[in-house]
């Protein structure tokens, strides 16, 4: 039985044009193994190897383990596609153990200070810092929008509020420091 090239298949209908229109999730497995292989052989088509590579390790169930050498050992899979296939199988597995690092809350006043307090207090220029939040008051990012002089720490709202917008920030905590140790009204 004579195998459908990809070229005969209608645009819409192949695999990479389906997961632009409607997304990776509404692929089967088959075509998405077909998009990592990129090109079938001369005999058969990517989907038909990809099938063929899917029915060898009965589906998914065994592919999670494979090994270099038995992907090569399948005809029309050689190092290049092995390695793609085995690279993505690799960052699967490290995106399903992924878990997002443990992000310090701010609750009070005292929480924002003592997060800061320590590396600003041996500083001998003013530094002018800012603390993005999300909407559970944890700090996503923490930067130094401006260092100025031994006592003055000029900022434009601009730099402050670019990087909260950039950051999809909730909220944010600014800081300053003191270095000459005299506060100034209104500081």
């Amino acid at each position: 039985m004579e195998s459908l090239m990809i070229k005969d298949v209608p645009k819409d209908d192949r695999p990479r044009e389906r997961l632009i229109n409607h997304g990776a999730s509404h692929l089967s497995n088959q075509e998405l193994l077909a998009i990592l292989l990129g090109s079938g052989t001369k005999e058969e088509s990517v989907m038909a190897l990809a099938n063929r590579v899917l029915m060898h390790f009965e589906g998914l169930k065994l592919l999670n383990d494979a090994t270099i050498e038995e992907l090569t050992a399948i005809k029309g899979i050689g190092k290049a596609k092995g390695v793609l296939i085995l690279s993505a199988i690799e960052l699967g597995k490290r995106m399903n153990r992924y878990k997002p690092v443990e992000r310090y809350v701010i609750r009070s006043p005292e929480d924002g200070a003592d997060y800061v307090m320590e590396e600003m207090r041996s500083l001998h220029q003013e530094h002018f810092v800012v603390l993005f939040l999300n909407t559970k008051n944890q700090i996503i990012h923490r930067q130094t929008i401006f260092i100025g002089s031994l006592n003055a720490s000029i900022v434009h709202p601009r730099e402050v509020y670019r990087e909260a917008v950039k950051r999809s920030a909730a909220s944010i905590i600014v800081a300053h420091n003191h270095p000459s140790g005299v506060r100034l009204k209104g500081a």
